[in-house]
């Protein structure tokens, strides 16, 4: 499972590690990548995971991290045993999306007033928890945060008409009180593709336990597999 734009592992398990140790599935989150190399290197983590393991794996993560988790996904479906996708933030080019622009701010304010001097001004009003959650995974993408954040911002999420060749099962959550995420990307992903639920949440929900997250989005996997009548193992 991987993060979204300038988050990190922490978050990742802190929403998905006990959903899954619920349903016996082991969960393996890599250390926040930095950088313009994040999008190989997550790929490449998906790659070595699926090599080690026994059979298909289940994949996903949030916002980008889902995005990636789908496009590994689409190029490995033999290799996937299915798919979590925690608040996708649109599909195809991100154009002006709004979390891609929202992407490109952060990392102006990184490029303008430095980590610490842009970390005071995205966190200023924001939700307690979600400020806790930037300052710690900021701070771990160090020096190269605005890259990181740009190189997330210009990366294509899959088009609609190729979820809709992802004969895999595929839980979607989506909070209905976020505009960076709107819900209507999770509903339009989840009509494109064959196999797909959609469970709702909201952020006060997530800041209250992030598992809350998790939760949702391996629920609406349950019940996208379940209609798959998927015989398909977890690993």
């Amino acid at each position: 499972m991987l993060p979204g734009t300038g988050s990190d592992d922490v978050f990742v398990r802190a929403v998905f590690e006990q959903p899954l140790d619920d349903i016996g599935v082991r969960l393996v989150a890599p250390a926040p990548v930095s950088g313009s190399p994040l999008v190989a290197s997550y790929l490449d983590a998906f790659d070595a995971a699926a090599a080690s393991a026994a059979g298909p794996i289940l994949v996903g993560g949030v916002s980008f991290g889902a995005h990636l988790a789908s496009t590994w996904a689409l190029r490995n479906q033999a290799r996937c045993a299915g798919l979590l996708v925690a608040l996708p933030a649109w599909n195809g080019p991100a154009g002006d999306a709004t979390a891609a622009l929202a992407a490109r701010a952060s990392a102006a304010l990184v490029r303008e007033h430095g980590l610490e001097g842009a970390l005071r001004l995205a966190i200023d009003g924001i939700a307690p928890w979600l400020a806790e959650e930037l300052s710690r995974a900021w701070r771990r993408h160090g020096d190269q945060l605005a890259d990181g954040l740009e190189t997330a911002a210009a990366y294509p999420a899959p088009e609609l008409p190729a979820l809709g060749t992802l004969d895999v099962p595929v839980g979607i959550a989506a909070c209905t009180d976020d505009d960076i995420h709107p819900a209507e990307v999770a509903c339009a992903w989840a009509d494109a593709l064959p196999y797909a639920s959609v469970q709702d949440t909201t952020l006060a929900e997530v800041g209250a336990d992030p598992a809350n997250l998790g939760r949702a989005t391996v629920a609406a996997y349950q019940r996208a597999r379940a209609a798959a009548g998927s015989s398909v193992g977890w690993v």
